[in-house]
């Protein structure tokens, strides 16, 4: 019997009406059905009766599952990324959220998601993730990000400077409040807010993004996904901020971070239903073309 495991963790009162139904849903096939502890406490804590189901809270209690769903938005499908780690476990993203790039599969779906599952149309779109590495473990073990890895400033006064080697060469001293080191798939998040390129998911690359750098003419660049990284920080502050995805941590002004590509790949499950495309994708939530005129 395939398994399957569902994690969510935007759990607003207008919107675990929806994440009932999708568990409910899913209770209908030939599956058994585990639910991550915050969104069975969630349940348990509002009286809401749910399907029969198992509860995992960590990464090595999802070691039979066959599948994971991830019900939410694209922050709540990064989140899930650390609970599947390296397991190998495909990701389906339901979109309960508002953009949805990576939650990709909407809510009203999920019949015909299951049905995909069970006959196998579908396909594994493999993503390049980053890992950084330092003398202490900032990240508690979860050294890993789909996104992007980045360093900023803790405060609204100076800007810190981030000298950065690249394969061991001295490559900038980056005066500016932060610097990210952006995924293919993140290529469409922070980085592009502050000038980025976009990029395509499976380009093999890194993108190295300045936050409001002081010098206008350093600008993102595109190396490849073997490189590595190291950093070295200053600034007027002892401390600076780091973040993996979502995960930000505080790290002292004397840590050196080395960041390259992470072992392992995160792996979205796409439905050969949809005609879920990175170009179809740019256009509906980047709304490009959105002009009457370009009716294609």
């Amino acid at each position: 019997m395939l398994k399957i495991a569902i994690h969510s963790r935007t759990l607003s009162e207008g919107r675990i009406k929806t994440i009932k139904e999708i568990i409910e849903e899913v209770a209908k096939y030939p599956v058994s059905i585990s639910l991550s502890r915050s969104l069975h406490n969630y349940f348990d804590k509002n009286s809401i009766s749910l399907p029969h189901h198992s509860v995992f809270n960590k990464h090595e209690e999802l070691a039979d599952a066959n599948y994971m769903f991830s019900v939410g938005g694209d922050g709540t499908l990064l989140e899930t990324v650390t609970y599947v780690r390296d397991k190998d476990i495909p990701i389906l993203g339901i979109n309960t959220g508002r953009l949805g790039f990576l939650a990709t599969i909407p809510s009203n779906q999920v019949k015909e998601a299951m049905e995909a599952i069970l006959t196998q149309s579908y396909h594994i779109d493999e993503r390049l993730m980053v890992a950084v590495e330092s003398a202490e473990d900032i990240f508690g073990g979860v050294n890993f990000g789909l996104n992007e890895f980045t360093i900023l400033k803790r405060d609204t006064s100076s800007m810190i400077i981030v000298h950065a080697y690249l394969n061991g060469e001295y490559l900038n001293s980056y005066w500016s409040d932060g610097l990210i080191i952006s995924t293919p798939t993140g290529s469409t998040g922070y980085s592009l807010s502050v000038g980025g390129p976009v990029v395509f998911p499976h380009s093999n690359n890194f993108v190295i993004s300045p936050v409001s750098p002081h010098n206008l003419n350093v600008r993102p660049l595109v190396v490849s996904e073997s490189s590595v990284f190291t950093f070295k920080i200053e600034g007027r502050s002892e401390n600076f901020l780091v973040s993996l995805d979502s995960r930000s941590k505080k790290v002292s002004a004397d840590v050196e971070l080395t960041v390259k590509k992470c072992p392992f790949k995160a792996k979205l499950l796409k439905l050969n239903i949809t005609n879920d495309t990175f170009p179809n994708t740019l256009r509906k939530k980047l709304n490009w073309g959105f002009d009457l005129r370009n009716r294609i």
